[in-house]
């Protein structure tokens, strides 16, 4: 018998249980769609039910789980572990950070518990940003050396393409679903006590919160609300600057394409928001209505030179974020399995 020898890909079976328009979904499916015939892995999106208890079945060297982690689901990832027990895998965490947890979990100790026993099925783990990274290493929930850093990027060519934004900002945007995490509650009562008239801030959005946010808005002419847009990129385009005043945030997409856009970006810098502080955002110095009516006047009234450096910067700073993206991805593979090399067959 002679035997015969290819290469062939990788296949790297990425896990989603939550497929709305959000970070995650737009992350993957730019992975899916950019990278998904290189030279080392093809990457494959699987979407497992939410309400399923029981471990998909697919064909991969390769598992990436960005699956919601709960007791509820806690089945569900023993189950995976156990239906492949000898197939390398890790875990994306996309959601609990600092942030999350001082605003939303009273019992922590049952909530650190159920994060080790979730990540302790993993060979590997990876952060979506440094501020995520250092918190779950701090606090005892997965071991340094099973920690990766993994910046999100769902593609930021679009948003390089529009000019840099040269006069003082104007007309700000807000990006987002509307819950309690992005704080956009404080953000409007903030921009009502803005005296002067020649502003806007218009809501790119929408969710359980629209209503009361509309309330909150009453009849000011400068606030709007515009839905969802199918082109993140030329909706930015019609803003000079971004807020985000999020309560917590794993690490915020939108940053990076404000950023990657050439607009103003104004952040609360809680988790992973401090990422971006550290590539140029400019961080609200409080949590307050006041805090960001000072810190919105401050920006409005900023130097246009001074803030069109400042632009030009951060630009810079992330222009190569899907490079990383890519190259962490491909770090991942390289540190969970051995290269493929020779297939025999007969």
């Amino acid at each position: 018998m002679t035997l015969s020898y290819s290469l062939r890909p990788l296949r790297v079976v990425h896990l989603v249980d939550d497929t709305n328009w959000g970070g995650v979904t737009r992350g993957l499916g730019f992975l899916g769609r950019d990278f998904m015939d290189v030279a080392t892995a093809q990457h494959e999106i699987v979407a497992v039910p939410a309400n399923s208890l029981r471990a998909p079945e697919v064909e991969a060297d390769l598992i990436v789980s960005h699956l919601t982690i709960s007791w509820r689901n806690m089945s569900r990832l023993t189950a995976l572990r156990a239906r492949y027990p000898d197939l390398p895998m890790a875990h994306v965490e996309h959601s609990y950070c600092e942030g999350f947890v001082a605003g939303n979990v009273f019992r922590r100790l049952r909530f650190n518990t159920l994060l080790r026993s979730a990540f302790a099925l993993f060979d590997l783990v990876c952060a979506v940003s440094a501020a995520q990274g250092a918190w779950l290493v701090a606090r005892g929930l997965v071991e340094a050396e099973r920690m990766q850093v993994l910046r999100s990027c769902a593609g930021i060519s679009e948003f390089l393409s529009l000019p840099v934004v040269r006069d003082a900002p104007r007309h700000f945007g807000v990006f987002g679903r509307f819950c309690t995490q992005k704080g956009f509650d404080i953000l409007i009562p903030a921009f009502r006590a803005i005296a002067r008239q020649d502003i806007t801030l218009t809501f790119v959005g929408d969710g359980p919160m629209r209503a009361a946010l509309e309330q909150l808005a009453e009849d000011d002419p400068r606030i709007s609300f515009v839905g969802y847009s199918s082109s993140p990129a030329a909706m930015m385009a019609r803003f000079d600057a971004v807020l985000m005043p999020s309560r917590w945030e794993a690490y915020g997409l939108v940053a990076l394409e404000t950023m990657a856009a050439g607009r103003g970006l104004l952040v609360s810098g809680v988790d992973g928001l401090a990422d971006h502080v550290a590539r140029g955002a400019t961080r609200c110095s409080g949590r307050t209505a006041a805090d960001w009516t000072a810190a919105i006047e401050a920006m409005a009234a900023q130097d246009p030179v001074q803030g069109y450096v400042q632009r030009l910067a951060m630009r810079e700073n992330v222009r190569n974020a899907e490079v990383m993206f890519r190259e962490g991805y491909d770090a991942l593979v390289n540190r969970l399995l051995q290269p493929v090399g020779l297939r025999a067959s007969a």
